[in-house]
């Protein structure tokens, strides 16, 4: 692969920036639109979907919001840095967390049918009590801001550099862009946006990468080259790649499917006999994205990009780098960029359409049990704009990338066990859920500033299991799971407003 040198392609210009990031959410507004006039007739409808998404809405729709950008840029990085075994370590648990639910999913939709949120499951479970309630709750809404903070913030970063935008107009635009089309519908405009934006991942991934192997001489080329370099490369069992990234990262996956108000939302949205199906699907169609990316990833090693000096030391840098550097057409960088956006916004949206379900269930309606729908409903469209309106204040403020991914994952790190032990095991108590899920938090992030990420992930999912486990042991009453059926969907409880939603 002698012969191929880098060179910074032109910036398209802040124009062609714009315009992208507004004709992609253009085109979601258009489907929201459609979503909103066929199924959305209620506060029900726009929160779960008046729980009758299909298999095709749901596989797309995990798919999607399950896809983070750091799920575009991530298996690129991985593989540049660790070879193989990086992609294995990446690519396998991302399907695994999302099909880990499976089980969890099918009990909860079947013991609590008429649920929204696991917040609304927590207070159900622990007899309304308070404070469970209020961590859970604070746990999701801080966790969802975060989210959606670190997709803005890498879709920014990325469409910044080749279109010579302000990091700081495209967070603002995207997020405008994004709210004007998921106020419409609620989850019916997630998983109906979603749907296009699946394709709008799954096939350009698939070209940008062929693009990329056609410029360098080929597959079989890049092949050899990596081999010639270390047969470890090549290996998918580096005790290193498994020590230094894989276990912590399966952790962290895991985490952020169990104890994510976007995926539970997606279960009890679901209907019932598809729920095993559109989890499994969800989860291992993420593989495809993945390994295609991860050749990217091969390439760079092959063309022998240095780390500090072409990526300043970020090896998630190397996809932006390599599409910008190689001399391909325009066309490639927009397809490059149409999914790193849709990514972002398929990301963004469904996140804000749990911040919609926990706000309307968990907040608005219990602090006012009368309110009618048609207010229910426009305090849900305000909680995503505060929410949206948080994240970009944040990324305005220049945080890093890498501060934000580990402060979403101690959060659901801490809610993880005591959640699944809530589910499982009718010994668990109001007590010994509260007291596991903040001692884990904090003796998590004393750890992660004390001992880094490693330390603090083991840290709080080892306290966060140990403690309610301890305190569960000393409670004798058992929990009669048949309580929660008692759960009411929002269209069943009596609207004062004469007033119709439309």
């Amino acid at each position: 692969m002698e012969g191929i040198s880098f060179a910074k392609a032109a910036l398209l210009g802040p124009i062609e920036g714009i315009v992208t990031l507004i004709a992609l959410g253009l085109a979601m507004l258009i489907v929201s639109y459609y979503a909103k006039w066929k199924l959305v007739k209620n506060t029900h409808d726009f929160v779960i979907a008046g729980r009758k998404l299909g298999l095709g809405f749901g596989i797309a729709g995990l798919l999607s919001v399950w896809t983070w950008v750091i799920g575009i840029l991530l298996p690129i990085g991985v593989t540049f840095k660790y070879g193989l075994s990086g992609l294995f370590w990446f690519t396998v648990p991302n399907g695994a967390a999302v099909i880990a639910v499976i089980p969890f999913a099918k009990k909860l939709r079947r013991l609590m049918p008429h649920g929204y949120t696991i917040s609304e499951f927590i207070s159900a479970r622990y007899a309304g009590a308070k404070l469970a309630r209020v961590v859970v709750v604070a746990g999701i809404l801080f966790g969802a801001i975060q989210i959606v903070t670190v997709n803005l913030k890498g879709a920014s970063l990325m469409v910044a550099t080749i279109f010579g935008l302000p990091e700081g107009v495209v967070a603002t635009i995207s997020s405008i862009v994004i709210l004007l089309y998921i106020s419409l519908g609620g989850l019916w405009a997630s998983m109906a946006t979603s749907t296009l934006m699946c394709l709008l991942i799954m096939v350009p991934s698939v070209l940008v990468t062929t693009a990329v192997l056609g410029q360098v001489g080929g597959a079989e080329a890049v092949w050899h080259t990596v081999q010639s370099q270390g047969g470890e490369l090549l290996s998918v069992t580096r005790p290193d790649a498994f020590q230094n990234f894989g276990l912590t990262f399966a952790l962290a996956l895991i985490t952020a499917t169990i104890a994510g108000q976007e995926f539970w939302q997606v279960a009890w949205g679901i209907k019932e006999r598809e729920l095993g199906k559109t989890f499994f699907w969800g989860g291992g169609l993420y593989y495809v994205v993945a390994l295609c990316l991860g050749v990217v990833g091969l390439v760079g090693i092959a063309l022998k990009v240095d780390l500090a000096r072409d990526l300043g030391g970020d090896p998630a840098a190397l996809g932006p780098f390599l599409v910008s550097h190689l001399g391909l057409p325009d066309w490639v960088i927009y397809l490059f960029v149409i999914i790193v956006l849709s990514a972002c916004y398929s990301t963004c949206d469904g996140t804000l359409a749990a911040v919609s379900s926990v706000s309307a269930v968990d907040v608005i309606k219990p602090l006012f049990p009368a309110i009618s729908d048609r207010s229910l409903f426009a305090w849900t469209r305000f909680s995503m704009v505060l929410a949206a309106g948080i994240s970009v204040a944040v990324v305005l403020s220049g945080i890093d990338l890498v501060t934000l991914v580990l402060g979403t994952s101690i959060i659901r790190a801490a809610v993880l066990v005591p959640l699944v032990l809530s589910i499982v095991w009718s010994r668990m108590n109001a007590t010994a859920f509260t007291a596991g899920t903040i001692i884990g938090l904090i003796a998590g992030v004393f750890a992660l500033a004390k001992f880094g990420e490693e330390i603090g992930t083991y840290t709080v999912v080892a306290v966060s299991t140990i403690v309610p486990i301890v305190i569960a042991l000393t409670n004798s009453r058992r929990f009669d799971y048949t309580q929660l059926r008692q759960a009411q969907d929002l269209s069943e409880i009596p609207d004062t407003s004469s007033v119709a939603l439309r």
